[in-house]
Parts: structure tokens; sequence; C-alpha cells
């Protein structure tokens, strides 16, 4: 999607950007925006990923989350693969409208990583001291919901 043929308003700048009411968002140099993903019944952060232009758009329009994958270089559909399809029930935009975060209900077995996992947040990090090589995350208790293996293949890193 060029600059020609996006459906946003090209990027605004001060008062109008932030506090306007003109979608603009700003894609970084790669193209893209920020988006932290929430279930919308808990506020629990799900996921974060990336959208580009194309997703954005798509996401709004069909009121199901779509993503840009920076590694395998293509647009996807949350749960086009698993069945875990995300139901947009809120969109916001951030101050300076480079990051959208994203309200949803979540479809099959509620996971939304990869791993199987409801949260892709499922270990937390130790504070209080300084990190090492030998600092050691800590699972949450968030246990697989599915067999990432059985839904992408061996080699598969779905989303």
């Amino acid at each position: 999607m060029s600059a020609e043929t996006s459906p946003f308003a090209p990027p605004a700048r001060g008062a109008e950007l932030e506090e306007g009411t003109v979608l603009s968002p700003r894609f970084d140099a790669a193209g893209l925006v920020t988006c932290v993903c929430v279930d919308a019944s808990t506020g629990e952060v799900l996921m974060l990923a990336h959208m580009n232009a194309e997703a954005l758009a798509l996401t709004i329009a069909t009121g199901e989350a779509h993503y840009f994958s920076r590694s395998r270089g293509r647009l996807w559909k949350k749960g086009e693969t698993s069945g875990h399809v995300q139901a947009v029930k809120e969109m916001r935009i951030d101050c300076d409208q480079d990051a959208v975060v994203i309200k949803v209900e979540v479809g099959g077995t509620g996971a939304s990583c990869h791993t199987g996992r409801r949260s892709c947040f499922y270990r937390t990090v130790p504070l209080g001291a300084a990190p090492s090589p030998a600092t050691k995350l800590a699972f949450t208790g968030d246990t697989p919901r599915f067999d990432p293996e059985a839904v992408y293949g061996k080699d598969g890193h779905g989303h």
C-alpha cells in the first residue's frame, strides 16, 4: 500500500496530531505501528505485534485483528491457521499516533500466543537486583491451551 493509495491522512503535526480528530498514523521507517492487544473483558495484555497500513486498515474495516509479521515479511490475520480469531471491540491510538491498543475477544481456545498460551507474556522478570547472564525468568502458570506443533507444524511459528 503506497502513500497514494493509503486510506489514512498524512501524519499531522503538533496540536493537530495530538488533539485533532483525524486518524493520521505515523508509521515508522519500516512502515509499521506497534499494536498492544489486550483482553476486552479483563484488560490482560495478550500480545504485542505490528501493523502496516494494510493491516491497520483491514482491522478497522473487518473488526478482526490483522498484523504484519516482521519475521515472515507478510500480512496475517490472527487466527487464520489456529482458529483463535481476535474480534476487535475497541481500538485506541496514542497521542502521537504511532501505536495502537486493541481490546479483543479471542475465539477458539482463547489462546493468543503461538506457544499455545493465552498471553505471550507468560514469564516474569525478577526485580530488585542487577541483571546478569544468570538471571532466571519465572513462569506465571499460563499453560498451553493447544499443541502448537499440531496446529502450525514442526517448523511453523504460526500466529
